[in-house]
């Protein structure tokens, strides 16, 4: 919940920017022959002020902003005099890969965007391309100057005992771990009967039902089901491939046939298209094994878990040998899918999960539990606890690789900074007189 109301905060703080009409501006500085508005402060301000309610001094907020946009486009300057090309492609490329992603997270209704800042998302893309272009374009730059950019053992320990210790962030509770996982097979059978199923709900709908009610009723996507199956606005490269190509193939109230995804089986109906947006409903029906195949899942992990004890068999050849995963291949971890490791807090693990960590300790096999994979399928698996450290102040021995993480992004400031100083000195910058009595005037040596 929390990663979901942040990704709502990015795209509603990335859209603020183009949604407050403002009246009064005027040119407030030229970076080379970039230009700098009294109304892009003024935005930015008030997108601040928005998703923090309280601002202590407004107008050193906004010195802060106009710092910030100094500096944007003192590198977009210098990308255009390094003949930095980020193409209109990439843009595109760029802004529908982001937007596709946010969507997905509050649901994919661009409905909800477009009724809130009373714009057409085709608009709302439109006034985010030179937005997006310049944040491309900053990226270049800092990666040319940063990526050859290492770090030492020796210059992680020195960025460390800078830190002092009042100021040391405390690590939240972690655990790794790893599973093996056993999903039973699902017979030729029930896979027949949920076809047969989704084509009598077809016949039905044809006939004159409704495709929202049906959906309500039998539809196995939480999602979507209490919506009668629709998902709003989608883009392509949103959802499963299968499920794109015949959904964008329909016209409006028609009705696809039965199809297949990794997520199960199922009908769409189209509902509306606008230009390469497509408004659906779908009845999804997931195949699940029988009981006696679940029984057999569930005795095979019993079994095979006696074995690794009996055994003292590492537990990453165990799960290259006895998992279904597709982790199997990379020793059986899970990995933690907002950060990349494989180590987990507490707010990243979900509650069936974190209730069986927290009976085990490092070393120690669960016994099989209900596991549902990340295509939806119903599974069983055992789960390897490796180690669980307890909450604590961040130190060399246990957080090493974070504070590498922070030294080095430390290291690759520094070296950003320096650059900003010497283009400052090399770049014709002009700042209107009212807001040069702001500090970064003096900070970065502005002439």
């Amino acid at each position: 919940m929390k990663r979901l109301f942040f990704l709502i905060l990015l795209l509603i703080s990335t859209l603020n920017n183009y949604a407050q009409p403002y009246t009064v501006d005027g040119i407030i500085a030229i970076v080379g022959k970039e230009i700098i508005m009294k109304s892009d402060i003024e935005k930015a301000y008030a997108e601040y002020a928005g998703q923090y309610a309280v601002v202590d001094d407004a107008e050193e907020m906004k010195c802060t902003i106009f710092e910030k946009k100094i500096i944007e486009k003192l590198m977009v300057h210098q990308a255009d005099l390094d003949s930095v090309v980020i193409t209109d492609q990439q843009v595109e490329d760029q802004l529908n890969a982001r937007i596709s992603y946010l969507l997905q997270q509050i649901g994919g209704d661009v409905k909800i965007i477009e009724d809130y800042y009373q714009k057409s998302m085709d608009e709302i893309k439109k006034e985010m391309r030179i937005m997006m272009r310049d944040q491309m374009i900053m990226d270049e730059i800092q990666r040319g100057l940063t990526e050859n950019v290492a770090i030492t053992p020796s210059e992680v320990k020195l960025f460390f005992d800078k830190i002092p210790y009042d100021s040391l962030p405390v690590v939240e509770a972690t655990y790794e771990f790893g599973h093996i996982v056993r999903t039973p097979p699902v017979s030729d059978v029930e896979i027949a009967e949920l076809k047969s199923k989704l084509e009598g709900f077809r016949e039905r709908v044809l006939r004159g039902e409704k495709f929202s009610l049906l959906a309500r009723l039998y539809s196995d996507d939480p999602g979507s089901a209490s919506k009668g199956g629709e998902l709003g606005f989608i883009e392509r490269g949103t959802l499963y491939p299968e499920f794109e190509a015949a959904a964008f193939k329909l016209k409006s109230g028609e009705i696809s046939n039965v199809i297949q995804t990794k997520a199960g089986y199922h009908i769409i109906q189209m509902i509306e298209r606008k230009g390469d947006r497509i408004n659906v409903a779908h009845i999804l029906l997931q195949p699940k094994p029988s009981p006696d195949a679940q029984v057999a899942a569930i005795e095979y992990l019993d079994s095979i878990r006696t074995v690794i004890l009996k055994d003292k068999t590492e537990f990453s050849l165990s799960a290259a040998r006895y998992s279904d995963d597709m982790n199997r291949n990379s020793g059986g971890w899970v990995v933690n899918k907002y950060t990349g490791s494989v180590k987990f807090e507490k707010t990243a693990i979900d509650d069936a999960t974190f209730a069986t960590l927290n009976k085990l300790i490092p070393g120690e096999y669960s016994s099989p539990i209900p596991y549902v994979t990340e295509d939806g399928n119903m599974a069983y698996r055992i789960i390897y606890l490796k180690s669980k450290v307890a909450a604590h102040k961040a130190n060399m021995t246990e957080d090493y690789d974070m504070i590498k993480s922070a030294a080095l992004e430390d290291k690759k400031n520094t070296i950003i900074q320096k650059w900003i100083l010497k283009k400052v000195q090399t770049t014709s910058i002009k700042i209107n007189d009212q807001y040069r009595d702001c500090p970064f005037v003096e900070n970065l040596q502005i002439p």
